[in-house]
């Protein structure tokens, strides 16, 4: 009597066995990473269509910016507040990629590039002669390391 020996272990009711179900879920990784790239890539275009728009020539006049910026204040200050931001842009704005700013180092405002350096010298021309602050910060840690920077308008 001779015994015949399978090398395929048997399947249970409908095909179901520890196999199929690793098979199952390395394909449901495999789909999960490729919609997780999917979405990266589709963040970095946006982010580089936001990018190339900051290194463009801003579309207001200086008194428009100016009546924009002085009602945002005004709201803030009958809120009791004594400082608001208004501007956010990404690290990569700054040829440091914001180093000056989160340590706080003197001459922060010399790495700014592009829409970030024209806010600069709108409130050095603008708004300091007012007595209004500027302060520029880190605002967010991805990773732990800096991401956008804003601009907090004080008075």
């Amino acid at each position: 009597m001779s015994e015949t020996r399978s090398t395929t272990p048997p399947a249970g009711p409908d095909g179901f066995s520890a196999t199929d179900l690793r098979r199952r879920m390395a394909e449901r990784e495999a789909a999960k990473a490729a919609e997780e790239m999917r979405h990266m890539k589709e963040q970095e275009e946006k982010q580089k269509a936001v990018m190339a728009e900051f290194q463009k020539p801003p579309a207001r006049t200086p008194d428009q910016l100016m009546e924009a910026l002085m009602l945002l204040v005004n709201r803030a200050a009958e809120r009791g507040q004594s400082e608001v931001q208004i501007y956010r842009f990404p690290n990569s704005l700054c040829s440091d990629g914001g180093r000056r700013i989160n340590n706080s180092l003197p001459e922060w405002e010399k790495t700014l590039e592009g829409r970030p350096k024209l806010g600069y010298e709108f409130w050095r021309d603008y708004l300091r002669p007012l007595g209004f602050g500027l302060k520029a910060q880190v605002l967010e840690y991805p990773g732990g390391m800096p991401g956008d920077i804003g601009f907090i308008l004080t008075w």
